[in-house]
C-alpha cells in the first residue's frame, strides 16, 4: 500500500541543483586545462587521460542525473540504485582529477572538493530515499 508519497524532496533539489553545479564543473575544469595546456608545458601524452576523463565524467553524468530523477519521482529503488552506482563512478573519476591530474590548480581542488561533498550528500539521501521506498 504506496498511499503516502516516499520521494525525496531534499534529494529532488539536490539532483537539480548538481546538474546546474556540474555544467559549470565541466566548463571551469574544461577552460582550466586549456588553460594550462597554454601556459604550462603539458606533456601531449598526458593531456589526453585529463581531457578523457572529464569527457567521460560528463558522459557518465547525463544518466547518473536522470535515473536519480526519475528514480526518485517514480519511488522506483532500481533506478535510484543504478543512480547510486552511477555516483560511484563519477566519485572515482573526481577523484582521479583531484589527486593525478597533471597539474593542480586551487580552484581545481576547490571545484573537485564541492562536487565530492554534493556527491556524498546527494549519496546519503539516496540510500534515506531507497530506503523508505522498500521499506
Amino acid at each position: 500500500n504506496k498511499s503516502s508519497q516516499l520521494s525525496s524532496v531534499p534529494l529532488q533539489i539536490l539532483l537539480y541543483v548538481n546538474g546546474i553545479y556540474y555544467i559549470f564543473y565541466f566548463l571551469a575544469t574544461l577552460a582550466m586545462i586549456i588553460y594550462k595546456s597554454q601556459v604550462f608545458s603539458y606533456p601531449d601524452d598526458l593531456l589526453a587521460p585529463d581531457l578523457a576523463v572529464l569527457i567521460l565524467m560528463a558522459i557518465l553524468e547525463v544518466p547518473r542525473l536522470y535515473l536519480g530523477f526519475k528514480g526518485n519521482l517514480t519511488e522506483a529503488e532500481a533506478l535510484l540504485g543504478l543512480s547510486l552506482g552511477l555516483t560511484v563512478g563519477s566519485v572515482v573519476l573526481c577523484v582521479y582529477l583531484l589527486l593525478w591530474q597533471t597539474y593542480m590548480l586551487r580552484a581545481d581542488v576547490l571545484l573537485n572538493a564541492m562536487l565530492l561533498s554534493a556527491y556524498g550528500l546527494e549519496s546519503g539521501l539516496k540510500v534515506m530515499a531507497i530506503a523508505a521506498f522498500v521499506s
